[in-house]
């Protein structure tokens, strides 16, 4: 029987790559891994233990990250994030892991960790992983890669109006600078900047709709 493939699916923060990549699997019949989610999921145990004068104390969660036990769960056909035996899939989405997620992900160590255990689980193929380095470095070999990208602006009011739907004050020059900032610090950090691969297609979808997204991305694959 073939082995279903492989898909990497990388790109800039809201750019819709979770929500896009957990439909695609769906429609394929395969997993879905949000490799963001882990970061997060690592980001949440950073600021319960090692916040310190809002800035997060960076050797002391790097000594400690054996003490971090991060899984998906299936729960009601959705793959759900626990930590240490807790559920924080929706406080992974909190506005206060956003801001320091990407200082925590930047750092060799914890993206070391994460590896073996993105890998693992693309071993037997079927899987759809997005990200921001895993056309590049989690599975340089993948049977499909995409690069998911939009516009500054767009990217902000997506961002702005789904923190205004899920009942958080937002201000948009802010929501666009912390983007901006988060798209800077990605690009730049030393280990496993976001970057196209060579061999990935580019996806701008300033002007596509989710759907339209979703139908582009799955006439490459079909």
């Amino acid at each position: 029987m073939k082995k279903k493939p492989v898909i990497a699916i990388d790109g800039f923060s809201s750019t819709g790559k979770s929500s896009i990549s957990k439909i695609i699997a769906r429609e394929l019949g395969i997993i879905h891994m949000d490799t963001g989610a882990l970061y997060r999921g690592i980001t949440v145990f950073a600021i319960q233990h090692y916040l310190e004068n809002n800035s997060i104390n960076i050797p002391l969660l790097i000594s400690h990250l054996n003490d971090i036990n991060l899984e998906f769960r299936n729960i009601d056909g959705n793959l759900q994030l626990f930590l240490n035996n807790k559920n924080i899939d929706a406080e992974i989405r909190d506005p206060k892991v956003s801001d320091y997620v990407s200082e925590v992900a930047k750092q060799p160590e914890v993206r070391a960790f994460l590896l073996s255990m993105q890998r693992q689980m693309a071993e037997n193929g079927g899987i759809v992983m997005d990200g921001r380095d895993i056309g590049t470095v989690v599975l340089p070999n993948a049977d499909y890669k995409f690069f998911m990208t939009a516009s500054p602006d767009e990217r902000a009011m997506r961002r702005y109006k789904e923190l205004l739907s899920g009942g958080t004050e937002a201000d948009l020059d802010e929501v666009k600078a912390n983007l901006l900032m988060r798209d800077k610090i990605d690009s730049e950090r030393e280990t496993s900047p976001l970057k196209q691969a060579d061999d990935a297609i580019l996806i701008d979808n300033t002007h596509l709709n989710k759907e339209e997204t979703i139908a582009l991305i799955l006439s490459y694959i079909r």
